[in-house]
């Protein structure tokens, strides 16, 4: 929890739970004004530097920084980098006069000097004190009697509190007052083949290493590693200036790392600007992620479909209907019509086409018919994929029809979770952003068609070609007898009765709580929904499916008007969300948060707490604070870290029939890897996942931010002060 230097605090309080199933309850939220946004900048010849190869950077008497490269130096003077003569060392901070002959043996890693004036030299051969009679060893020994300073110590420094601190690869020991501190991997360090250390303020401590940069804090170390982070992972020198901001030297130019002041609200516009000038696709604005021209280079923008434009849009919508209802702002509820009107396109393009699909059914996405035709080679691609992938794959044709008007392909065989996605939208935007009889009417349209399709086809839904989509099947038939099913029986019923409530709370019709009695009572769809995915424990199981069931849950718990289904699909939903706990996924955790609070499941073992576990909105706030404001998909390595733990093989899959996958870990403390460490497009990425690969060639959207931080504005979790 980054307490230090966030600008946050958690206020226990009595807090009255104003929306949600569980109305009344006392919660506890987050209140908070301005926070440090981590962000970083390099800079390279084409910046002023004389060259990329940074030798050293260094700060004077006067605050300026300065560059040592391979073809001269350069200062920062006023924002710019620009050549100058070397500066004498004698003004440079941390300046050591004398010769490093002064060490009996052994290559100079580090000089430094204490408050008292000894000096502390980090050698190949060991760590050195000055005194009467020359340098002498400095014995670094643990309470074991180990020593840790006997050879390749590779630095040493004096914290801003007087704190000599030493690196070796067998980790770090600080020398407190109360002696000796040592960290190792099991104690947070991240990674050990240091390079350089260097203090910053308020007892900051920075190492740098030959992969990536750590910094300490005084309780939590921190990894930056990869180009969102650094211009090179081989760090070769660090100053600090007097702002905090550490600048970093390495082969491919100065690195800087930074923090500015700034709260949530104005992290969520920056986010939002973004996906106005560079996310949004057709003139119906559907939201995914976009190519760039080049490594970072948002001047160059390539827009494709996404198979699941639908789901993404939907997701983004229900964040702004949660904002229009938090803060009351017009262009939340205007960004909140533009989508439910993209959404509601995918429901009309199909219609009075050649391939024609029965009413109600809704497309994919769409893309425009200027473009190239995406059928092309498209029925050997679906071939290959059944043959060789997935032996249920539906190979048909075709997979893009045009619309009536011959503006657009749109794309058929929907999946489930985009179902999953509109069914989230759609309550939302009727309770929340239509506020006239004649638009609400227009949601109770989308609804009503969408359900009476399911219901009129055995509860599928049915592409143009008359048969269910690939992930289409919902009916009793496929998920309590089909074998291909079996596996999707508990979230296909967890669905199923989601839309259902949804229809009966947006149309008024009770039919659709009839249908909802008729599954639970002749096919078991609630006793199916209680466990919606055989999991093999806390790291198992698909985020897809975790995604999907969530949105569901919130909307079958918030608009089930049977008191009973409530209680049960809560109970099942508290187990969804502890198997999902230690992933600090602040959507997961407000949506079970927003009816678990203070919630108890009576049984005849006695009364249960519901009530999520101590830690969960301090975890949430951590990810949202955490998240980059750098959306790009730059790689990022923890697979080498000394903090982490593989998972067990039981858990290192995602179905039970799924042999184990290797390189899934998280950290020692059994929670996935802090954010800033992790890239991904959205909520249904695997967060135990190690290795992430990318680069730099795409944007992704902002909406992983702002439908959380919505959510929990709405549901009273977060609170903003001035």
């Amino acid at each position: 929890m980054r307490i230090p230097g966030r600008f946050w605090s958690l206020i226990l309080a009595t807090f009255v739970l104003n929306h949600g199933a569980n109305a009344g309850a006392e919660i506890p939220h987050m209140k908070i004004s301005k926070f440090l946004q981590e962000g970083a900048k390099f800079y390279t010849s084409a910046d002023g530097l004389p060259s990329d190869n940074v030798l050293a950077v260094h700060r004077d008497a006067d605050n300026v920084l300065w560059a040592e490269t391979d073809k001269g130096w350069a200062a920062w003077k006023k924002g710019n980098w620009s050549g100058a003569a070397a500066p004498s060392p004698s003004t440079l901070l941390g300046y050591v006069p004398g010769s490093k002959k002064a060490v009996a043996k052994g290559e100079v890693n580090q000089w430094a000097v204490s408050p008292s004036g000894e000096s502390i030299v980090a050698t190949s051969e060991g760590l050195f004190v000055s005194g009467a009679e020359g340098m002498k060893p400095l014995v670094v020994a643990d309470q074991l009697g180990r020593r840790w300073a006997t050879a390749d110590v590779r630095g040493a420094a004096y914290d801003s509190l007087g704190q000599l601190w030493v690196a070796t690869l067998a980790g770090v020991a600080c020398q407190t007052k109360d002696g000796w501190k040592f960290y190792t991997g099991s104690e947070g360090l991240p990674y050990n083949d240091f390079t350089v250390i260097e203090p910053g303020l308020d007892g900051v401590v920075w190492f740098g290493t030959h992969l990536g940069a750590v910094r300490f804090d005084g309780s939590e170390f921190a990894y930056r590693q990869g180009r969102r982070w650094l211009p090179d992972d081989d760090v070769r020198d660090i100053v600090v200036d007097k702002h905090g901001n550490a600048w970093f030297a390495t082969a491919n130019g100065v690195g800087v790392i930074g923090r500015q002041e700034m709260t949530l609200a104005e992290k969520a516009e920056f986010y939002e600007d973004e996906m106005e000038r560079y996310i949004r696709r057709t003139p119906f604005g559907y939201v995914s992620e976009v190519g760039l021209g080049g490594p970072g280079d948002k001047s160059e923008i390539h827009y494709s479909d996404s198979d699941n434009d639908g789901l993404w849009t939907s997701m983004y919508g229900a964040g702004e209907c949660f904002a229009y209802a938090a803060t009351g702002d017009e262009k939340a509820k205007d960004r909140a019509q533009r989508a439910f009107e993209a959404l509601r396109f995918l429901q009309i393009v199909p219609q009075n086409c050649e391939h024609s699909p029965p009413k109600g059914y809704v497309a994919r996405t769409i893309r425009s018919t200027e473009l190239p035709d995406p059928n092309v080679g498209r029925p050997e691609s679906d071939k290959r994929n059944r043959e060789t992938d997935d032996a249920l794959w539906k190979v048909y044709e075709p997979r893009w029809p045009k619309s009536a008007d011959g503006k657009w392909y749109w794309k058929s065989d929907t999946s489930s979770d985009e179902l999953d996605g509109h069914y989230f939208f759609y309550p939302l935007y009727y309770d929340l952003i239509a506020d006239t009889e004649e638009e609400k009417e227009r949601v109770r349209e989308v609804v009503r068609d969408l359900t009476d399709h399911l219901i009129a086809h055995d509860y599928n839904l049915v592409d143009h070609d008359g048969t269910p989509t690939r992930w289409g099947y919902y009916g009793p038939q496929a998920v309590n007898h089909d074998r291909a099913w079996w596996s999707e029986r508990g979230l296909k019923s967890l669905s199923m009765l989601s839309y259902l409530a949804v229809a009966r709370h947006v149309t008024g019709d009770s039919a659709y709580g009839d249908r909802m009695r008729e599954l639970i009572e002749d096919h078991a769809y609630l006793t199916n929904a209680m466990i919606y995915k055989i999991h093999r424990g806390v790291g198992s199981g698909n985020q897809s499916d975790d995604e999907m069931a969530f949105m569901s849950y919130y909307n079958l718990v918030k608009y089930a008007q049977d008191e009973d289904l409530r209680d049960r699909i809560l109970l099942s939903f508290f187990s969804a969300w502890v198997n999902e706990e230690p992933e600090k996924n602040p959507f997961f955790n407000f949506a079970y948060a927003a009816f678990g609070v203070g919630a108890e499941y009576r049984d005849q073992w006695g009364t249960h707490s519901l009530s999520p576990w101590e830690g969960w909105l301090e975890d949430s706030m951590d990810t949202l604070l955490g998240f980059s404001l750098d959306r790009v998909n730059w790689s990022s390595k923890n697979s080498h870290r000394l903090d982490i733990q593989y998972l067990r093989r039981q858990q290192s899959s995602v179905d039970v029939t799924d042999g184990p996958e290797h390189r899934r870990g998280c950290l020692v403390s059994g929670k996935v890897l802090p954010v800033e460490n992790r890239h991904f497009n959205h909520w249904n990425t695997n967060p135990w996942q190690l290795d992430y690969h990318g680069n730099g060639t795409q944007l992704s959207s902002g909406t992983v931010y702002l439908l959380p931080y919505y959510m929990g504005l709405y549901h009273g979790f977060i609170v903003e002060t001035e």
